[in-house]
């Protein structure tokens, strides 16, 4: 019985030690993030293999696994940058990027964890600067936004090629010009309306008189033809016609043959 304890402690030991060892050799990745394996005895990063994907792992207790996320992200900023005529504007904009997951290894290695400060944040900056420096404050303010996010998501793109990051998209929120040069876009762009309004009526109104005057014409035509085809044979004609249908109606009428000018007849009512 004396001997039982002295067994036993070396029992609860090694017990004790295993559980510290398989807690040391587990490692849990998170959802949407990857995990890079640390080596200490072993080459360090590892950059030849698959980052570690999400769920459980037995890693050696040695060693080291750093979580990155691996899920759309975004970096929102506001900066100042110069037009191409040399006034500051500020630029509210947001860039959605990713880690290259197939390349966490490396990115760990040559950039670090804090990549997105010391790489994507000054690509962004300079990518701003860069396209804003080739447009007036004019068109900054009004019809050039799109093509602005097209080409600082293109430029974006370009200061990180090959360092492992993917930019999936730029939205340029705002774009502020200093107040004088703003009133002064907003009271230009308000006279080029009123200029527009103003060629829409005076365009309206002279295809109007155009339509008058095309109509006037073919009426005009259209009388000088009836005019020239009424000869006086044809004004008899027409007159002995009408005094036949008249003749046959049940009214009460007195016809009298010749006696209206140029022969044609007169009809004389009860009245």
């Amino acid at each position: 019985m004396d001997k039982l304890p002295k067994i036993g402690l070396p029992i609860l030991i090694a017990i004790i030690l295993l559980i510290v060892f398989i807690s040391k050799s587990t490692e849990t990745i998170g959802s949407g993030q990857a995990g890079v394996l640390y080596k200490t005895f072993d080459g360090g990063v590892v950059t030849n293999e698959s980052p570690l994907a999400e769920g459980f792992h037995l890693v050696a207790p040695w060693n080291k696994v750093i979580p990155y996320e691996i899920r759309q992200q975004s970096i929102s900023d506001k900066m100042d940058v110069l037009s191409v005529n040399g006034l500051e504007i500020k630029v509210d904009g947001t860039v959605w990027f990713q880690p290259i997951s197939k390349d966490l290894g490396k990115l760990h290695q040559e950039k670090g964890e804090n990549y997105i400060e010391s790489i994507l944040g000054p690509a962004i900056s300079a990518a701003a600067r860069e396209v804003v420096g080739r447009y007036t404050p004019e068109q900054l303010y009004s019809s050039k936004r799109d093509i602005i996010q097209k080409e600082i998501l293109e430029e974006t793109r370009n200061g990180v090629k090959g360092q492992y990051i993917q930019v999936n998209r730029v939205l340029v929120r705002d774009v502020t010009l200093p107040p004088t040069i703003k009133d002064a876009i907003e009271r230009k762009l308000g006279q080029e309306q009123e200029s527009l309004e103003y060629e829409f009526r005076l365009t309206k109104a002279t295809k109007e008189a155009e339509r008058q005057r095309i109509d006037a014409e073919g009426k005009a035509a259209a009388n000088k033809i009836l005019s020239a085809s009424l000869t006086d044979k044809i004004l008899k004609e027409k007159g002995i016609e009408a005094t036949l249908e008249l003749a046959k109606s049940n009214n009460s009428k007195v016809v009298v043959i010749g006696s209206g000018s140029d022969g044609m007849p007169l009809i004389l009512g009860n009245q």
